[in-house]
């Protein structure tokens, strides 16, 4: 399992912009073949970072959405409303305890 950490920063004035388009769009990425979870969270201290956690069953599936018709339609229209670069990671789950 791949786990994808996105950290966007967003124009002040865009973000409900992109709240409104992320829940139009959350359940087309949810849905990608081989995603199994999508969260968003937003910064406590900084109320235009936001973050996105998914989780991937290989990195071919990640991959594979990453050169989808969806995401080539929604990138642009997110990354316009940066007003910082975003940074991702891929990471590997060790351990995760309820």
């Amino acid at each position: 399992m791949i786990v994808r950490i996105v950290k966007m920063h967003f124009q002040k004035d865009r973000i409900l912009e992109f709240q409104t388009m992320f829940e139009d769009i959350k359940e087309g990425i949810r849905n990608q073949p081989g995603c199994s979870l999508l969260e968003l969270y937003q910064d406590i201290d900084d109320k235009q970072a936001f973050y996105t956690y998914s989780y991937w069953d290989s990195e071919a599936d990640l991959n594979n959405y990453r050169h989808s018709a969806l995401f080539k339609k929604i990138w642009p229209a997110t990354k316009a409303m940066f007003d910082e670069k975003p940074t991702a990671h891929s990471v590997h789950k060790i351990h995760s305890l309820k």
